[in-house]
């Protein structure tokens, strides 16, 4: 068996491409692609993928359509069978093959990962599969990845999640427990607790309690779509309190030697101010809402007080085991060896303790590993256009673009293209984060927690999440944000 032909350089790194001096952005791409021609290739299956995730609610209600229309063969077919005594010879498999396609092409989760495929198989025929195994199995860095399907299954945990839910049950006692008062208590307080227990955590504890609280009660499909465009938004500017929480502040802290006290001064406050301006923006909006909310929360009240009183209760012990299991995965968050190690320990406990567990579910965080693995293999490719077009600009002209950039391309990528740019001021710095955060709830792609939110929410969506439901959804709070970082 012949050996696989060596790999070749690629990508390119950045300051490989020798740019001309002074020369224009168009110029400048034009010329690196003369260099690769490979960068046109990847940058337009990258944007292919892109529109298949605005997309994939068509799939799935073509998936739909073809189920029923396979449903009312197997009806008519039985009919017939019936009528000739069973002899009926034409068989009709019970499962449309079609149908389950088109439902595969229609999951978000499975985007990126279809078109890796595309992209191997292009990058194979031109470079040679060595270079495919170089480039997705040794320069592709899949901490974020494992990290987030690791801590989405800690977080989603029954000791977490009740825990969670009884910390802001405190504070929403201070508005009787009203669907208004969860809703305020979740949106505000669990974005913010991304600065210390991460943003993918803080996405997770914050959507399952949503879904019980607020989505559980079958709010208007406007109202949904708002809900779940604040969350995303807050979440993505949750977690700029503290400088280890946030994946785009992560980026850039260690190489900018932005500290704690940095990122609360210059970020922090400001992102929990827009956080309450946003929040009860949209509470002034849909208070009217509310009201038939609470109705529907009095109508199901007594069954739910009888299962709190049947469920039984976690020991404090098992509590504090789990949140140290939590505080130990993030202590470790850029070391896969370690925080894997730590949660299969975890599943020891778990199992030990399952009296007082509820199921581990793994299909949603895996989905979400999955999708976030596929995005850092396209987005590792997309630095040789990132690059100039922010090296281009100043500095509110980059805080839009920054902004625009992460709707389609995970921001974490973008504030690390960022720290190659040479001769960054210190207002270029501060613009291109707070773009990169702004941006985080336009898209599922947008910031790596969005699609643990989508995957836990999406069932209270019949027809599937509508990524333009979603952008105007918000849309809004993405304003109030910039203003937020940008006048204050």
């Amino acid at each position: 068996m012949a050996a696989p032909a060596l790999p070749v350089n690629f990508p390119l790194p950045l300051d490989a491409y020798g740019d001309a001096a002074g020369a224009g952005v168009g110029a400048v791409l034009w010329a690196r692609i003369q260099a690769e021609p490979f960068n046109a290739v990847a940058a337009g299956i990258f944007v292919c993928a892109i529109v298949h995730t605005f997309l994939t609610v068509k799939f799935r209600h073509w998936a739909h359509v073809v189920e029923e229309a396979h449903a009312r063969e197997l009806a008519a077919r039985g009919e017939a069978a019936s009528a000739t005594d069973g002899n009926d010879d034409g068989r009709v498999d019970e499962v449309s093959f079609k149908g389950q396609i088109l439902h595969f092409l229609g999951e978000v989760e499975a985007v990126f990962g279809i078109w890796v495929l595309v992209l191997g198989v292009a990058l194979g025929w031109a470079k040679g599969w060595g270079t495919v195994v170089d480039y997705i199995g040794h320069r592709v860095n899949y901490t974020e990845p494992m990290f987030v399907v690791v801590i989405m299954a800690l977080a989603a945990t029954r000791p977490v999640l009740v825990f969670a839910e009884q910390c802001l049950r405190a504070v929403a006692a201070l508005g009787k427990e009203s669907t208004a008062a969860w809703w305020l208590s979740i949106l505000i307080i669990a974005p913010v607790l991304g600065s210390f227990i991460t943003e993918p955590a803080a996405m997770t504890i914050a959507a399952l309690l949503l879904a019980r609280q607020f989505y559980a009660l079958k709010p208007s499909a406007r109202f949904c779509y708002a809900t779940l465009g604040l969350l995303f938004v807050n979440v993505s500017v949750g977690g700029t309190l503290t400088h280890f929480a946030a994946p785009p502040v992560l980026m850039v802290a260690a190489p900018w030697k932005w500290d704690m006290v940095f990122m609360f001064t210059h970020f922090g406050w400001k992102a929990v101010l827009g956080i309450i301006v946003a929040t009860g923006l949209y509470y002034v909006v849909f208070r009217k809402e509310f009201a038939a909310l609470d109705q529907a929360r009095a109508a199901q009240q007594s069954d739910s007080s009888r299962a709190r009183t049947t469920e039984r209760l976690v020991p404090v012990w098992i509590t504090l085991v789990q949140l140290a299991f939590m505080a130990v995965v993030v202590l470790v968050a850029h070391y896969p060896a370690l925080f894997i190690g730590a949660f299969l320990f975890f599943l020891a406990f778990s199992q030990a303790t399952a009296h007082h567990q509820s199921r581990l579910e793994l299909k949603p965080p895996l989905l979400v590993g999955f999708f976030l693995a596929g995005l850092v293999v396209h987005g590792g490719l997309q630095g040789w256009w990132i690059e100039p077009v922010l090296k281009s600009l100043g500095e509110m002209p980059l805080f839009l673009s920054a902004t625009a950039l992460t709707a389609v391309n995970d921001n974490a990528a973008i504030t690390y293209l960022a720290t190659l740019v040479p001769g960054f001021t210190d207002a270029l710095k501060y613009a291109v984060v707070a773009g990169a955060v702004t941006g985080g709830g336009l898209t599922v792609i947008a910031n790596a927690p969005n699609p643990a939110g989508q995957a836990i929410l999406q069932r209270y969506f019949p027809e599937g999440i509508s990524p333009l439901g979603l952008l105007l959804g918000a849309l809004v709070p993405t304003v109030i944000m910039g203003l937020a970082f940008m006048a204050l």
